[in-house]
């Protein structure tokens, strides 16, 4: 149990220093107006290296917890939590669970942002 914690945990610092990282490089170079361009780049570039890390250890490590829990779990997690929800839902439409993926992916976005709004009323 702890090795995987630990695992996950380097995993997700250094994913979390990445995403950091990734973010200044991107808001310096576009306008002020597209500020949410460095977190729209972490989002994609983690969906499609959740996909990348993903698909080649089914292929090639499948009982790898290791490799899982280091760079899939730990740093795509650090990076961005946003690429394991869109793997998640990949999922559930590949099993063709269409009435779970639209339900989670609406009450993920509507509830998250009526957390969000309902956080900074508490305090605001």
């Amino acid at each position: 149990m702890w090795k995987d914690i630990l695992f996950v945990g380097i995993g997700g610092g250094i994913g979390s220093i990445f995403r950091f990282i990734a973010s200044r490089f991107v808001i310096r170079h576009v306008p002020v107006e597209w500020l949410f361009a460095g977190t729209l780049a972490v989002n994609i570039t983690g969906c499609f290296l959740i996909g990348i890390l993903s698909g080649w250890m089914l292929a090639h490590q499948p009982e790898n917890q290791t490799f899982r829990l280091l760079l899939i779990v730990g740093f795509c997690g650090g990076y961005t939590t946003f690429s394991t929800f869109a793997f998640e839902n990949l999922r559930l439409i590949e099993t063709n669970q269409w009435g779970l993926f639209i339900l989670y992916t609406l009450v993920s976005v509507i509830i998250g942002l009526l957390a969000v709004w309902g956080g900074m009323k508490l305090v605001g």
